[in-house]
């Protein structure tokens, strides 16, 4: 705690120091060693300390302590040979991912039939059968009988009610559009002209590349026949790469995206949603006459995401075509990895409840740490609540 600024120190509660001083004068052996604990432990529970540390401990990250320049040549060249001996272990590693890819195409075969049953099912091609359809609840959704017996009339009459006013639904109905709308990371893509497209979505199937080629995998959108494209299957192609960069081996983390490739869209004719027309009033330098002029431009479309920008053989791109492309390799590694394997979680919120619980117990201790802070401003007698009257900068989206 000796590394603590003498600035934190201050902030202290001056009745805490007063105490420190008396153990140091007043008592020695056990006791000294019980109230320095106890002490320790009311300081590591102060806000304001623990951020000190936090600070401190942040900026020793990353901070080369300087000890290798001061090592020998003979020890220097020691270090060397270990480094040479990590290149090699970045190389095996390659070879593990590259052998995982491998049995990911393995199961992704004994995956795809229960897959297929799934499309099937939403899409009305399988009605399954009442004991397919039997969901036993865990413990604690478990229901009273009475409860039952309730919501077992009321599903009844609402039932009757149903089959009076229409036909039963086919299948299931916006399956995929729903679980779009429930991920935040698909939803803030979709436009409001792209919903009564994606409603004929009726699966989203991920194939791996063949045994012995490079590593890849595609992503197929396969769509019923519909108004708006002739297509019946949309393709999202992601090229792979898992061995190590020469020039910075160290960096080697696992199979990388190298690059994407979307697919051409058979739009019916004025039915494309990713373009739009614009009408724009020009003078005339001259004369002062205006006209009108209509133009085609881009627009905003979740069908944008298979149109991603070209990698150019340099590898080079401009820093916005770098972002579109690292937030395109994001969506595709969550499509495949996350959407399509748990797809009905995804619709039923599910999945959605237990990404959030990852994140409630964070944003808890956050909110206990701001009610702590208001409440030392509100203690503190040279508290001036005018000195914090000016707001915060608004934060505006890029």
């Amino acid at each position: 705690m000796a590394d603590i600024d003498n600035k934190d120190q201050a902030e202290l509660d001056p009745a805490d120091m007063e105490d420190v001083e008396e153990v140091e004068e007043e008592e020695t052996g056990e006791d000294v060693n019980s109230k320095a604990r106890q002490l320790t432990v009311q300081m590591m529970q102060n806000p304001q300390i623990l951020a000190a540390l936090q600070e401190r401990l942040d900026g020793l990250v990353g901070s080369p302590s300087g000890y290798m320049e001061s090592l020998p040549k003979i020890v220097k060249r020691r270090v060397n040979a270990l480094k040479n001996l990590q290149v090699k272990c970045a190389h095996i590693e390659a070879k593990f991912y590259e052998e995982v890819h491998e049995l990911e195409r393995k199961y992704a075969a004994l995956y795809q039939p229960l897959f297929d049953k799934r499309s099937d099912i939403v899409k009305a091609a399988y009605e399954p059968t009442d004991e397919e359809c039997e969901w036993k609840a865990d413990e604690e959704e478990e229901l009273t009988v009475s409860k039952q017996e309730e919501m077992k009339e009321k599903a009844k009459v609402e039932d009757e009610k149903k089959d009076e006013e229409k036909e039963d639904p086919k299948g299931i109905p916006e399956f995929w559009l729903t679980v779009f709308k429930n991920v935040d990371l698909l939803s803030d893509m979709l436009q409001e002209h792209d919903e009564p497209i994606l409603k004929h979505l009726q699966d989203i199937k991920v194939k791996f590349s063949d045994a012995g080629q490079p590593m890849s995998f595609t992503l197929e959108f396969h769509f019923e026949p519909n108004d708006y494209f002739t297509n019946q299957v949309l393709t999202k192609t992601y090229k792979m790469r898992s061995e190590p960069d020469e020039s910075d081996p160290f960096s080697f983390d696992g199979p990388e995206i190298m690059s994407c490739t979307g697919c051409q869209i058979d739009w019916v004719k004025g039915k494309n949603v990713t373009l739009k027309t614009i009408k724009k009033k020009q003078k005339h330098k001259g004369r002062g006459t205006v006209r009108t002029v209509t133009k085609t431009v881009p627009n905003d479309s979740f069908f944008n995401f298979f149109s991603p920008p070209e990698v150019p053989e340099n590898g080079e791109l401009d820093e916005d075509s770098e972002a579109v492309l690292a937030a395109d390799f994001e969506i595709g590694h969550f499509i495949r990895e996350r959407i399509v394997p748990r797809a009905v979680l995804y619709f039923t919120g599910e999945a959605i409840e237990d990404d959030d619980d990852d994140y409630d117990e964070e944003g808890e201790e956050a909110d206990d740490e701001e009610g702590e802070e208001e409440a030392d401003e509100e203690n503190d007698p040279d508290y001036d609540p005018k000195k914090d009257a000016n707001p915060p900068a608004e934060c505006k989206q890029q």
